[in-house]
């Protein structure tokens, strides 16, 4: 599992993200894009107000904004990387000739969202703020990760009082993973996650989630076109807020680990039996989508492990995601294990047969 923040450090950033961070709805007739040394800004403007906020543009309010415009993305990087001026114009005639209300998110005097305006804010402060006490009354808990990235924050924690050995010596425990986005890249989630202690992996179950969309009514903004956070939460969102509560304290179930373990077990059994192990490898990338680098190393850890099997391939994935830079691609790579480890045995035995 890879390293990221240590819970101080989480919440001192939250704290600082939370009095930052500033939220807008306006028409798109009010936002102007233009080319800048670097890269692109924004400006909101409210001429009533006399408002002119220049913002710089993140790479995912770029792809946003290129969506929501419905500009190919390969053409809209190319203008971005190649012709910024004919960006800018693009999005400010596609502003001005199709306009609709929009939120923009930002932070640190970047636009890090361009979002609809009925996007539904559940933010990372709030859900940080809910699950950290119930959290500290599981016995023996412990957050073994936790980070904020420009995408989402991350809270894994594993609960060693559900463990089991998968074999003799090999020790996995039961925890759970708490996601959220601010900026429209997924919902709010709690999943299922195992542990395995001999290499510190660890395993997202993809399929056993609990989510919250960010979708709800349309937002409203005051006169400079802010929108503001509410010091007290709405009934709905107090109401979910003890429901996030309620998951958590349910999440680490005995019975879904159970049946993680049995897989495990049964995966154990799925012998890789092609004798060219490196195609097999790269057949796997091409399936679930990993990069030749990524690849390499989940090569290369198998062979270290000597674990030829499909629970040896799983395990692969997930300790070559702690070599992984993103912490966001990291924790994909997670998922991406237990997705492997669910792979049926008819396409389990197909990679063995063409890699032969």
């Amino acid at each position: 599992m890879k390293y990221g923040r240590t819970l101080m450090e989480l919440a001192q950033e939250l704290d600082r993200q939370r009095n930052a961070k500033h939220d807008y709805l306006l028409d798109t007739r009010n936002i102007i894009m233009d080319s800048m040394d670097g890269g692109q800004s924004i400006t909101l403007q409210n001429p009533q107000q006399n408002m002119n906020t220049i913002l710089r543009v993140n790479d995912i309010a770029h792809r946003q904004i290129g969506a929501a415009l419905g500009i190919p993305a390969k053409y809209y990087d190319k203008m971005r990387a190649e012709n910024p001026e004919l960006l800018a114009a693009n999005v400010n005639s596609w502003f001005s000739h199709d306009p609709s209300t929009r939120m923009v998110r930002t932070l640190d005097g970047t636009a890090r969202a361009f979002l609809s305006d009925r996007y539904r804010r559940i933010d990372n402060y709030e859900i940080a703020e809910a699950v950290l006490p119930i959290i500290a009354d599981i016995q023996d808990a412990r957050i073994e990760s936790c980070e904020v990235t420009d995408e989402r924050m991350y809270i894994k924690v594993v609960n060693p009082r559900l463990e089991t050995e998968v074999t003799p010596g090999d020790v996995v425990q039961s925890g759970i993973i708490i996601t959220n986005s601010e900026v429209g890249m997924g919902s709010m989630a709690v999943q299922p996650l195992v542990y395995r202690l001999v290499c510190s992996n660890g395993m997202v179950v993809n399929d056993a989630a609990t989510r919250r969309y960010h979708i709800g009514r349309g937002n409203e903004a005051g006169e400079d076109y802010s929108l503001y956070s509410n010091a007290t939460l709405a009934a709905d969102d107090r109401a979910l807020m003890l429901k996030i509560q309620d998951t958590v304290r349910a999440a680490v179930d005995q019975t879904r680990f159970e049946k993680v373990v049995k897989m495990m077990r049964e995966a154990k059994d799925a012998k890789i039996i092609t004798s060219d192990i490196p195609q097999m490898i790269e057949l796997a990338s091409s399936d679930y989508g990993f990069t030749k680098k990524e690849g390499s190393g989940i090569l290369d850890h198998l062979i270290r492990d000597g674990e030829f099997s499909l629970y040896g391939l799983a395990n692969a994935v997930t300790r070559a995601a702690q070599d992984v830079e993103s912490y966001d691609r990291s924790t994909e790579m997670e998922s991406v294990g237990y997705s492997i480890l669910g792979m049926s045995r008819e396409k389990w035995n197909r990679l063995n047969a063409v890699a032969a």
